[in-house]
């Protein structure tokens, strides 16, 4: 009987598309649930916010002083939450993350629904949803592989890329803009507030996992808690410079965030206004392009097997998906940004499957969490410098020199890590 119920279940696992194997997990369905209500409430959070702002007089500079508190929220710690969700449950972390984003929104809902928000307000819970956001993600990554077995973690990240662009992206500004609209501010910000909540119940009805690591032997010798998370954090980075293939993508990695996103959200904007004659509509299309891009490209993954190169293939697409941005510097028609934000979408999200896929499955689990955290601060630290730098570098060597840069660098750099980490010999050493 046990027999004809396996062979039931690996035949309803064979009539699913590859993309949905991962919800005939009860444990997944919850938490993916939980995942799209939270991302929703952060595309509409960031809308709201932006418009908060400008209803309290503030303009671009105002703005930037609560953007970049909530870019120093997330750096300050972004190592530590890495350490914490190696040694704690990743589902009270998550809780506690929702719990907090929960509670920050629905504060600035009040204060605006009640006019009394003033901009250090908005700063502080800027902060505050930023220093959560670092203990989030290496929680969240280091949490799956306890909850759906090896062969769906490629389905999962398919999912996950998928969801992060047209919930977060798409819909969850695109309600954000009626409500403002037709409401106000504070209405937005109250239903981002609502979501976070419901999120929050979703989450507290996933299984709790217990931590994946070695608890500590009886007879060990008590160390003090600043000098073991010292530790902990110092053998991640240990991990990361004596694992070839980690160190040259999160290298490769870093110059890709260095290189682009300074053109992609600080300089894209004036292309379409100065150069081709473009508005807010303009821009709008371009950035809907680039998220349907990315769940196109996310679902594509998600539906395949892992490439036999798969580093190879991660770190080609990564490279030369960049050359878009070439044909963005010499664009002349609004339609070709459109075209290229596309392609530029489906190549950038497609490898982070990939690549969110290959940190679970080959990293040890006792060292998830700190080696996502390091991939998060690679991913975040030099962010805001190439958005400070892109303004200053066009107005020296103009915009389409700057674009054929962000176009072409990251393929160069694509294949000498490719090659200076002989990742070929690596990926076929070590199959997925």
């Amino acid at each position: 009987m046990t027999d004809v119920t396996e062979h039931e279940e690996q035949a309803d696992v064979r009539r699913l598309p590859r993309a949905l194997t991962p919800f005939r997990h009860s444990a997944y369905r919850r938490l993916a649930v939980a995942l799209v209500l939270a991302t929703f409430a952060g595309g509409v959070w960031v809308v709201g916010l932006v418009w908060e702002v400008i209803r309290m007089g503030g303009g671009p500079a105002q703005l930037s002083l609560v953007s970049t508190a909530g870019a120093i929220g997330v750096l300050l710690p972004a190592l530590l939450g890495g350490v914490v969700a190696d040694r704690v449950p990743q589902k009270l972390i998550l809780i506690v993350v929702a719990s907090v984003e929960m509670t920050c929104m629905a504060a600035v809902a009040l204060l605006s629904l009640t006019d009394h928000t003033q901009l250090w307000h908005l700063a502080v819970v800027g902060f505050v949803i930023g220093a959560a956001m670092a203990f989030y993600f290496p929680a969240y990554t280091a949490w799956i592989p306890a909850l759906v077995p090896e062969e769906d973690l490629l389905a999962v990240n398919g999912f996950e890329g998928m969801v992060r662009p047209t919930v977060g992206q798409a819909v969850g500004p695109a309600v954000a803009g009626v409500a403002v609209g037709v409401a106000s501010a504070g209405a937005a910000v109250s239903i981002a507030a609502i979501s976070s909540l419901a999120g929050l119940v979703a989450l507290t009805m996933v299984p709790r996992t217990a931590v994946r690591r070695e608890a500590p032997t009886a007879d060990a010798v008590p160390v003090h808690p600043v000098r073991s998370m010292l530790h902990d954090m110092a053998e991640g980075f240990r991990y990361m410079v004596r694992t070839p293939w980690l160190l040259a993508t999160l290298l490769f990695a870093s110059l890709l965030v260095f290189v682009i996103m300074g053109p992609l959200e600080v300089l894209v904007p004036f292309l379409i206004k100065d150069k081709l004659g473009g508005g807010p509509g303009d821009h709008a299309w371009v950035l809907a392009a680039f998220g349907i891009g990315g769940a196109i490209g996310s679902l594509a993954v998600a539906s395949m097997r892992m490439p036999k190169r798969y580093l190879t293939w991660m770190n080609l697409m990564w490279g030369f998906g960049c050359v878009p941005f070439v044909v963005m510097g010499i664009a002349t028609e609004i339609w070709m940004l459109v075209a290229a934000a596309f392609v530029l979408g489906i190549l950038f999200s497609a490898p982070m499957v990939i690549w969110g896929t290959l940190l679970q499955r080959r990293v040890p689990p006792h060292l998830l969490g700190r080696v996502s955290s390091l991939d998060f601060f690679v991913s975040v630290s030099l962010m805001p410098v190439s958005m400070a730098l892109a303004g200053p570098i066009s107005e020296a060597i103009g915009l389409e020199a700057v674009f054929l840069i962000a176009g072409t660098v990251p393929a160069i750099a694509a294949v000498v890590a490719i090659v200076w980490a002989k990742l070929p010999q690596d990926e076929i050493a070590n199959p997925l």
